[in-house]
């Protein structure tokens, strides 16, 4: 292992780190949120808990995208430079189940960074609860693949 390949692997475990406390947070709110009738119309405390679910949740989907699966990429020294190419690549050596829902998780994350209309709040959060177990299987087998294939030979 070269030296930059090393302190990409020192990289990736502070990522590591980051999205597991990240995962953290994002369950406490989906649990707090799961406990809520979604209806049209939202109490405050009830909008700010599901504000603080899709926050969580486009924060963990940003780190495990953004940085967990790029060093992957960089550190098997890929030159992929799409998301597209990366997300189909780690599909292609098992280091997540599916591009097609990185995909789905990298567009719901854009839906609510951007802005909706508040008709929608309903259905984007439905559709957030929706996707936590699918956010939360696809890092499981990364997290595997990275202590398998990647901290192993470390």
């Amino acid at each position: 292992m070269t030296k930059k390949q090393k302190i990409t692997v020192e990289l990736l475990q502070a990522y590591l780190s980051q999205i597991e406390k990240s995962l953290l947070h994002l369950e406490y709110s989906e649990e707090q949120c799961k406990k809520i009738q979604l209806k049209p119309e939202l109490s405050n405390e009830d909008l700010a808990a599901f504000e603080s679910l899709t926050s969580r949740f486009a924060r963990t989907v940003d780190i495990y995208t953004q940085k967990v699966l790029k060093s992957i990429v960089h550190i098997l020294q890929e030159d992929l430079p799409t998301f597209p190419d990366k997300m189909n690549f780690c599909e292609k050596i098992n280091a997540i189940s599916s591009a097609n829902d990185l995909a789905t998780l990298r567009g719901l994350r854009n839906s609510i960074a951007h802005e909706y209309e508040e008709a929608q709040l309903s259905e984007l959060f439905a559709e957030v609860l929706q996707k936590i177990p699918t956010l939360k299987s696809s890092y499981q087998l990364t997290r595997d693949y990275i202590q398998n294939k990647i901290l192993s030979n470390a």
